[in-house]
């Protein structure tokens, strides 16, 4: 008799990647990331569990939109007082923390309960290039959000 396999925590294997998100497209660049943090691309995919890989996104300040999206794009923020909403374009957030913008386009891209939360402490984003997770020996992951530009 033929059994489906269900793997447990203990035997998913995470690997940690490395993402330049330097002249990459927002939403296509984040698509690809939540995928992996979810665990999507590989076949042991569970829905219910965690058996996705750490991201680690470098270079978030030289991440790009196209058409008039830096100046007409909104992040909203609120204080939970009345009258503490906040409001700031995406050029005025990529200037102040780049990180940010990466870290809320792949949070709406992940489940809405304690599942997502749990992945969403696997991504690691940094404005510049420099990252302290060497020990960890990321691979470098060569995403391409351009169409029909080929590496």
């Amino acid at each position: 008799m033929n059994k489906t396999y269900l793997p447990t925590q203990e035997t998913v294997q995470r690997d940690w990647y490395i993402v330049d998100a330097a002249d990459q497209r927002l939403g296509r660049l984040a698509t690809e990331i939540a995928m992996i943090l979810r665990g999507k691309n590989k076949p042991h995919f569970t829905p219910y569990m965690d058996a996705g890989d750490f991201v680690i996104v470098v270079n978030a300040e030289k991440i790009v939109v196209t058409g008039k999206k830096s100046s007409q794009k909104l992040y909203r923020r609120h204080s939970g007082r009345p009258g503490g909403m906040k409001t700031e374009t995406f050029e005025h957030l990529q200037a102040r923390l780049p990180e940010r913008i990466i870290e809320k386009a792949v949070k709406g891209m992940l489940p809405k309960n304690s599942l997502g939360r749990q992945l969403f402490t696997k991504l690691k984003v940094y404005a510049g290039p420099a990252h302290p997770h060497a020990a960890q020996q990321p691979k470098e992951l060569k995403i391409n959000t351009i169409p029909g530009e080929q590496n």
